[in-house]
Parts: structure tokens; sequence; C-alpha cells
């Protein structure tokens, strides 16, 4: 029994547009992306962060807005990007949500082990 509290549940979280014919979800990548331009003012800054080329964090940021049907990032060129008022209400959301079901998930493991 010791070695089984060792053990700790994870949960993976995704936000998608049902009727998007598009796969893309916004789940941890694109939370860590978008946690990444918030704090670094840029989505090039976000990406080396990241251990991603810039043009991958690119790509993954336009075919998830694409597929949720809303825009993540404004955009300034040469002077970084920050999030919309979407991306913050859908990163500040995802992340309450990850948060609450994590410590559900624990505490439901714990139940469980006993």
């Amino acid at each position: 029994m010791g070695q089984l509290k060792n053990l700790k549940p994870t949960v993976r979280l995704s936000i998608m547009n049902p009727g998007a014919e598009s796969g893309s979800l916004f789940g941890r990548g694109i939370a860590s992306l978008c946690l990444g331009v918030r704090e670094a003012g840029s989505l090039n800054a976000a990406a080396k962060g990241m251990g991603m080329a810039y043009s991958k964090a690119w790509r993954i940021i336009k075919d998830t807005e694409a597929a949720l049907d809303v825009q993540l990032l404004h955009r300034d060129g040469a002077h970084g990007s920050s999030l919309t008022a979407e991306g913050d209400k859908i990163l500040d959301a995802y992340l309450a949500i990850e948060e609450r079901i994590q410590r559900e998930a624990e505490k439901a493991f714990e139940e469980l082990l006993k």
C-alpha cells in the first residue's frame, strides 16, 4: 500500500468547438503557449520557452483559432503579441477547470485507495 501513496492521477482537459471541421482543441499545449504570451508578451518568446519553433507555435495558434472560431492573440508584428479578451477568458477558464478537476481526481484517488 505504501507504494500506491506515491501515485497521483493526472487529468487532461480540452476545450473544443463541436461544430468545427478541424480536430484542433484548446488543451495543455495551447494553454502553455497562451500563458507564455501572457507572461512574455511574445509568441516567439513563448515558443522558445517551450523549446518549440516559432513557425510551429504560429501554426498551432492559427489552427486552434480557426477550430474554435475565436481569435486568441493580438499580433503587433515586431512589438510582440498579447491575448485577446476572449483568449484571456478561455485561458482563465481552462486553468480554473483543470485545477478543480485535478484536485477532485486526487481526492477521489486517495479515497479509493483506502
